[in-house]
């Protein structure tokens, strides 16, 4: 019998479950209205805005106070935008440069000594705890108490070899 492969959904959404007519006409009509309340609103400012430039341009008010409010706060963004424009090229050009001075520089571990280590330590698994085809396709192991690692066990052999990149020589 095939197994069927399902995921766990961590989350339920009536809206766009079959069914709940009156959930989603009730929600679509608060998001309609929501929106509306949004777009209203900027609409008339924008055409009284633009009504002090073109007069034919229908508009419900055209108060001094609202026209240089409108226009300072455009000022307030527009130095805004200035700023972090600012910020970001700034940082940009901060990790780049750093990039270029840290990342990309030669490793700070010797290559050569690292697929040495990588060799010791495989010998040294397979005689702790046989060869690698088994150790990656058995299900279960027992691992016997003579058979637990040190602290410094790893360490040691890398000692015992001389592949220890962090002792000072």
């Amino acid at each position: 019998m095939a197994k069927k492969n399902t995921k766990q959904q961590l989350y339920t959404d009536e809206y766009f479950e079959k069914g709940h007519w009156g959930k989603k006409i009730w929600q679509t009509l608060v998001a309609i209205f929501g929106w509306i309340c949004v777009v209203i609103p900027v609409v008339i400012t924008v055409t009284a805005f633009w009504a002090v430039y073109d007069p034919r341009v229908p508009h419900l008010w055209s108060y001094q106070e609202g026209i240089f409010e409108i226009k300072f706060i455009g000022i307030l963004l527009l130095f805004a935008f200035v700023m972090v424009s600012l910020f970001a090229v700034g940082m940009t050009i901060i990790q780049n440069r750093k990039r270029d001075r840290v990342v990309e520089q030669w490793p700070t571990f010797n290559p050569i000594n690292q697929k040495k280590r990588e060799t010791e330590l495989e010998k040294f698994m397979d005689d702790r705890f046989g060869d690698e085809d088994f150790r990656h396709n058995v299900r279960t192991y027992q691992v016997k108490p003579e058979q637990n690692l040190d602290t410094d066990q790893i360490q040691n052999l890398y000692r015992k070899h001389d592949l220890n990149d962090l002792d000072d020589k």
